[in-house]
């Protein structure tokens, strides 16, 4: 049975009683909160697992919620799972490059969220087993251990999933891999995704990566490869 928290941030009281009830079930300890400004002191407190997000809050709205929590020592690593109603392109996009790890809008099904809460956090658990290998490109460095990116020794902030898919081409230099085997390296094979959200992690990663955002090249019909400058 799961023990982990999850930290809910949901201001409708039904959808946040659905959620509650739906996580509890499944043995999960659920600390609500129905305000974007009392999430970061719920984290403290609490040390969720994971976070469920709604976009739509009173005051401070999920987006800067989401700003906040990945520009926090101690709350960026928490996976963040977007939930709202808001199910256009471009908030998609936003909450992505904000860090979320997941976008479900609603309507949506309970044992839809939980399956997508289990994938986010076995990832979490399995990342740490991945290859300690540290891949160097002279002045860029991967250090999966450490899960860090150095660029001329300096820090590159990315989230789980940009990590990882910049690792996974990483690995290969010249290889040729196509939206579905990122997806299936980085997320795994269970999990429903579109070409149009890889394509949102790649230039998310590559803006991240500045002078060195050409080393991965997109092969126009097929898919991406990391090609050392």
């Amino acid at each position: 049975m799961a023990r982990e928290n999850i930290l809910v941030v949901e201001d409708e009281a039904d959808i946040l009683e659905l959620i509650r009830y739906n996580l509890a079930r499944e043995g999960y300890r659920v600390i609500p909160v129905t305000s974007g400004e009392k999430v970061l002191d719920a984290v403290r407190r609490g040390k969720p697992h994971l976070i469920v997000l709604d976009l739509m809050l009173p005051g401070m709205d999920g987006f800067e919620v989401c700003r906040q929590l990945k520009q926090d020592p101690q709350s960026r690593a928490i996976p963040v799972v977007i939930l709202t109603a808001r199910s256009e392109d471009a908030d998609m996009v936003a909450g992505l490059e904000l860090g979320a790890d997941d976008y479900i809008t609603k309507p949506f099904s309970p044992r839809v969220l939980i399956a997508r809460i289990r994938t986010v956090l076995r990832r979490q658990v399995q990342a740490p087993a991945a290859s300690d290998t540290i891949l160097r490109f002279r002045d860029l460095e991967i250090n999966p251990g450490r899960h860090e990116v150095l660029v001329k020794s300096k820090p590159v902030e990315l989230t789980f999933t940009e990590f990882r898919i910049l690792q996974t081409l990483a690995n290969r230099p010249g290889w040729v891999f196509s939206r579905e085997q990122i997806v299936d390296a980085v997320r795994g094979e269970d999990y429903a995704v579109t070409e149009r959200s890889v394509d949102v992690q790649i230039v998310g990663l590559r803006k991240k990566l500045g002078t060195h955002s050409d080393w991965i090249e997109t092969v126009r019909g097929v898919g991406y490869r990391f090609v050392e400058g």
